[in-house]
């Protein structure tokens, strides 16, 4: 069985500025067209978005020297944009409003244009990665896609959040949830220098008898975790709307791992 997906590239360059999320430190991205799939550009490096060149998943997603690619990564593979070239300047991708928005509102005014196909071979057998409380499940679907997030002794003490996966749904449900904080982190988060970069009201705090900020969403925790968990699942190379996902209290290491356990069950051509 193989799966044909469109191969989507941006019409111009797509440029946002800003301050890197973790270091604070003034950074660039230039979004330009390809048809080399999703590959970062630094330093005059190309590294292509694979999770073979993942160097870190603590706090953020590392490719090579390139820190803090899954908002960037999400953005781009939420609204089907299987192709681009990721310049960046500074070490980091920017922290904006702690959320992919602003790549989304850039990306969806510049347009995108279509480049070849993307033939997926298989079917692949359901893919499981369990880490203790982790789960993470993932199948040849049409682009369902669920999260949960368990809070522990919080209120709430767990949420979900499932979306049928489309660049319009990506765009209006998913991309402006901002990333999150537990009140205890806080101090230490400070101490260690991260979340520099974040506009104003970038971060979703959460206590424990609730939230300490404004949400955008009732479960706007969940929503980020999924939009995490699809910049992540993006290096595998399957397309979101091509893969049933199911996943519980997961982050950056374990999406990763299930990243890389679904690009061994599948193999992916680029057709022109």
């Amino acid at each position: 069985m193989t799966r044909v997906v469109p191969r989507t590239t941006v019409k111009a360059d797509v440029t946002i500025t800003g301050r890197g999320l973790h270091s604070g430190a003034p950074c660039r991205v230039t979004i330009r067209p390809s048809g080399h799939g999703i590959h970062f550009i630094a330093g005059g490096e190309a590294i292509e978005a694979t999770v073979e060149n993942v160097s870190d998943t603590s706090r953020c997603t590392r490719l090579g020297a390139v820190s803090t690619v899954e908002h960037c990564l999400s953005a781009l593979w939420g609204l089907g944009v299987t192709d681009a070239a990721v310049e960046v300047e500074g070490g980091e991708l920017p922290g904006l409003d702690g959320s992919a928005a602003p790549y989304v509102e850039a990306l969806l005014a510049n347009g995108f244009y279509g480049v070849g196909e993307l033939h997926i071979d298989g079917p692949f057998a359901r893919v499981y990665h369990i880490d203790g409380p982790v789960k993470i499940a993932i199948a040849a679907g049409e682009g369902h896609w669920r999260y949960t997030y368990d809070l522990g002794e919080r209120w709430p003490s767990e949420q979900s959040y499932e979306v049928a996966l489309s660049p319009s749904s990506y765009a209006q449900e998913i991309a402006s949830a901002r990333t999150i904080v537990l009140e205890e982190e806080i101090d230490l988060a400070r101490a260690a220098g991260l979340g520099q970069g974040l506009e104003e009201g970038g971060v979703v705090a959460i206590g424990k008898q609730g939230y300490l900020t404004e949400v955008r969403f009732p479960n706007e925790p969940a929503r980020h975790k999924l939009l995490d968990l699809i910049g992540d699942l993006a290096l595998s190379g399957v397309p979101c709307a091509a893969l049933n996902v199911t996943a519980d209290r997961s982050g950056h290491r374990t999406n990763v791992a299930a990243a890389a356990k679904l690009a061994r069950h599948v193999r992916i051509r680029r057709v022109p």
